[in-house]
């Protein structure tokens, strides 16, 4: 019988983080939430002027209304650069089936 690992949301959390920082992002992550205001994403990375929110879910976890206002507000964020508007914040719902375009972005290839 073949039996299928599932990897938690934390060790997924923690992966995202270990290639953040080999790749030189400086990374933020709220160790415990019940403190922080409801909703706001798990991660937020930095690296060259580029700034990521990323709300971390196993497969099958629900973003809950509180996280989904936080990234839509956090993804109207634009700045406007040499009269073109280019959006230098990104925000992810990063699940562990996604880690091909999270080490696409995270090594600056999106």
């Amino acid at each position: 019988m073949k039996v299928a690992y599932v990897q938690t949301e934390k060790e997924f959390s923690q992966a995202i983080v270990d290639i953040a920082r080999l790749l030189g992002w400086r990374v933020y992550r709220t160790h415990d939430s019940r403190r922080s205001p409801a909703g706001f994403p798990d991660l937020v990375l930095v690296r060259d002027g580029r700034l990521v929110f990323a709300e971390l879910k196993t497969e099958r976890g629900r973003v809950t209304a509180d996280q989904q206002e936080w990234l839509a507000a956090l993804g109207e964020v634009e700045q406007a650069v040499d009269g073109w508007t280019e959006k230098f914040v990104r925000v992810y719902v990063w699940r562990p089936s996604d880690w091909p375009e999270i080490e696409s972005v995270l090594k600056g290839e999106r």
